[in-house]
C-alpha cells in the first residue's frame, strides 16, 4: 500500500472537502454546477467511508454493489430532483 494512502491522509482529505462545502454555503453559491460538486464531494467521502473506515475493501461483490449502489442511488436521485426543480422554474 502506498505510504501516503493511510487513515490520516483520508481524514485530512475528508476534512478539506467538508470545509470546502461549508465555505460554499457561507458564500451563498448555488446552481447546478455547485450541486454537482457537492454531490461529487459526497460520493468521494462516502467511498472513503465505505472502503476504508467500514473496512469493506475486500468483501464480496454483493456487499460492494449494495453499499456503492445505495450511495450512487441517493446522490443521483438528489441531483435529478434538483435538476427537475430548477427546470420547472
Amino acid at each position: 500500500m502506498n505510504r501516503l494512502y493511510n487513515v490520516h491522509t483520508l481524514w485530512l482529505v475528508m476534512l478539506a472537502l467538508t470545509l470546502s462545502t461549508y465555505l460554499m454555503g457561507r458564500l451563498g453559491l448555488h446552481g447546478l454546477g455547485i450541486v454537482g460538486f457537492l454531490l461529487a464531494t459526497s460520493v468521494i467521502k462516502g467511498t472513503f467511508i465505505i472502503r476504508d473506515f467500514m473496512a469493506l475493501r475486500g468483501v464480496s461483490l454483493l456487499w460492494r454493489v449494495i453499499m456503492y449502489g445505495w450511495l450512487w442511488g441517493v446522490c443521483l436521485t438528489i441531483l435529478l430532483c434538483y435538476w427537475l426543480g430548477v427546470r420547472s422554474w
